[in-house]
C-alpha cells in the first residue's frame, strides 16, 4: 500500500504493568474533574469514532477504530480539551490566591471574575494546536494570551491564533527554543506559563492538560463494546500518549491494550528515551511534515507513565505520511472519508507500514484478531498544507 519505507522499532517489556504510574501521575479524580467541567462547556459534543473496516481487511487486522478529533469544539484537534482546561485551572488557582478564598471553575466560566482575569496573562509555546486551544480558552475566560511559535510553524496556524485574540511571537529557532523564551519572558513579567510539557518544579498545568485529554479517552471507552488489543499513539512530548495510556489502564485494568508509540524519525525523543531507559532529549536537525510532533524534549511526567505502559516505540519517515492522509480523505479502502492533518495519521501510517512486514507484524503481535485503536488527533488545521498533500506533495 505504501512504497518502500523505513520503520525503526524498539520493543521494550517495560516495567510490570501494574498501572502504578498511570494512577499516580494522573489520578482517576484528575480525569473525572476534567470530564465534569469540559462536558459542561457550550459547544461540547463527542467526536466520531470511525470504523476502518475496509482498511482492516486490506492489511489483515480484525478491527480498526479511528477517533477523529477534527470536529472538537470547532478548533480542529484534541488539543482543545487540554490547553483551554489548563488555562481555566491556572486562573482558578491565581484568583483563589488573590481573593483569599476558593474560586470555582463554574464562576470563572460564567464570567463572574472577568475583570480580574483581564489582569492575568497566560503564555505558551506551540507548534500550533496547543496554542490555538490556549488562545480559545483565554478568549472565553477573559485573560490576555501570548503565544510563542518557531520559524517552521505555518502562517496559517499563526493567523488562527491571532483570530482568537492571541499575541503571536515568532522566533528564529525551533520548538524547544520557543519553550525557553516563553518561560524566560513569563518569569520576567509575572505571566503564567500554560505548557503541555513538564519540567522540574512545573507540573500542575501539564497535568491539567493531560487530564483534559481524558475526555477523549472516556468517549472512546464508552463507545467500544470490547477493549482494543493495541493502541498506536503519536509521540510529541508524550502528553497525548501518556494521557490515553493512563486512561485506558484505569478503565480496562489488566485488559488494557498494548501501547505502541509512534514518532517521526526526525523528532524521536521518546524512542531515544526508551533506548536509554530514561527521559532523553533529541537534537532536531530537520523539521518533520508532522508539525505537531516536532518535539525534541519529552515531558518528564508523560515519560513516567510511558516508561511503564508502552510496549513498543516506532519511528516513521515523512514519506509515508502524505499517502496516509490521502488514503483517509479519498476513502481508498471503502471506509468513510476522513479529512485529517499530517500529525493525525502517524499511528495509521505506522500500522499500515508495520503490517507490510511479516516480521514486524509478528513482533507487534498483530494478526487477524487484533482490534486496533488509532487517535486521529487533528483535522485540517492548515488548509494550505492539506491542499498541497492532496495535490501530491509528500514532504514538508
Amino acid at each position: 500500500m505504501f512504497e518502500q519505507f523505513a520503520v525503526a522499532l524498539r520493543h521494550t517489556a517495560g516495567n510490570p504493568k501494574t498501572g502504578e504510574a498511570a494512577r499516580r501521575v494522573l489520578s482517576e479524580l484528575d480525569f473525572s474533574n476534567a470530564c465534569a467541567e469540559i462536558t459542561a462547556w457550550d459547544g461540547y459534543a463527542e467526536t466520531p469514532l470511525v470504523s476502518l473496516a475496509g482498511l482492516a481487511e486490506r492489511i489483515g487486522a480484525g478491527r480498526i477504530d479511528y477517533k477523529h478529533e477534527g470536529p472538537r469544539f470547532g478548533l480542529g484537534s484534541f488539543k482543545a480539551l487540554g490547553g483551554s482546561y489548563a488555562a481555566l485551572r491556572v486562573l482558578q488557582r491565581e484568583l483563589s490566591r488573590q481573593l483569599g478564598q476558593e474560586v470555582s471553575l463554574e464562576d470563572i466560566r460564567k464570567g463572574a471574575h472577568k475583570a480580574a482575569c483581564a489582569g492575568i496573562t497566560l503564555v505558551s509555546a506551540t507548534d500550533g494546536n496547543h496554542g490555538r486551544s490556549l488562545a480559545w480558552g483565554c478568549q472565553r475566560f477573559g485573560a490576555p494570551c501570548r503565544i510563542y511559535i518557531h520559524a517552521e510553524v505555518s502562517e496559517g496556524r499563526a493567523e488562527a491564533m491571532r483570530d482568537l485574540g492571541a499575541e503571536v511571537i515568532r522566533i528564529a529557532g525551533d520548538y524547544d527554543d520557543s519553550v525557553l523564551l516563553a518561560k524566560k519572558e513569563a518569569e520576567e513579567n509575572g505571566w503564567f506559563v500554560v505548557s503541555d510539557t513538564s519540567w522540574e518544579g512545573y507540573t500542575e498545568p501539564p497535568r491539567d492538560v493531560m487530564a483534559g485529554y481524558g475526555v477523549m479517552t472516556r468517549e472512546v471507552c464508552e463507545a467500544l463494546e470490547q477493549a482494543p488489543t493495541h493502541v498506536f499513539l503519536q509521540g510529541g512530548v508524550g502528553g497525548l500518549a501518556a494521557s490515553v495510556a493512563a486512561g485506558l489502564r484505569q478503565y480496562y485494568g489488566a485488559k488494557a491494550p498494548r501501547v505502541v508509540i509512534v514518532e517521526p524519525e526526525l523528532a524521536a525523543c521518546l524512542f531515544d528515551s526508551a533506548r536509554n531507559g530514561k527521559a532523553t532529549n533529541f537534537a532536531i536537525r530537520e523539521e518533520t511534515i508532522m508539525a505537531g510532533l516536532s518535539c525534541g524534549e519529552p515531558s518528564g511526567m508523560a515519560w513516567e507513565i510511558l516508561a511503564e505502559e508502552a510496549a513498543d516505540f516506532l519511528t516513521i519517515p515523512d514519506s509515508i505520511v502524505a499517502p496516509a492522509v490521502r488514503l483517509l480523505a479519498n476513502a481508498e479502502t471503502g471506509d468513510p472519508a476522513v479529512e485529517a492533518g499530517e500529525s493525525a495519521v502517524a499511528g495509521l501510517a505506522a500500522l499500515i507500514a508495520a503490517c507490510q512486514s511479516a516480521e514486524m507484524k509478528k513482533t507487534l503481535g498483530l494478526d487477524e484478531g487484533s482490534r486496533v485503536l488509532l487517535i486521529g488527533s487533528e483535522g485540517v488545521t492548515d488548509p494550505a498544507i492539506f491542499a498541497a498533500i492532496m495535490a501530491g506533495k509528500d514532504h514538508g
